[in-house]
C-alpha cells in the first residue's frame, strides 16, 4: 500500500489509462446493441472502470479514521 502513496503519478497514469479505455469500451459496446459481442465489450468496460476505482482507493486502504 505504500507503493502507491510514494507514486502518485504512475497511479494517475493507471487511473487515466483504465478510466478512458473503459468509457471507449463502454461506449463502443453500446453502439452494438443486439450483438453479443457488444455485451462484452461492455463487461469489459465495466471491469477497467472498477479497476480504476480500485487503483484510486488504494492508497486510503487500511486508514482507521475517527470513530470508523
Amino acid at each position: 500500500m505504500k507503493f502507491w502513496k510514494e507514486h502518485a503519478g504512475l497511479r494517475a497514469l493507471f487511473i487515466a489509462g483504465f478510466f478512458f479505455v473503459g468509457m471507449a469500451l463502454v461506449i463502443f459496446g453500446w453502439k452494438q446493441t443486439g450483438k453479443l459481442s457488444g455485451l462484452g465489450l461492455m463487461l469489459i468496460g465495466v471491469v477497467l472502470l472498477l479497476s480504476a476505482l480500485l487503483v484510486y482507493n488504494k492508497p486510503f486502504e487500511g486508514d482507521k479514521g475517527a470513530g470508523l
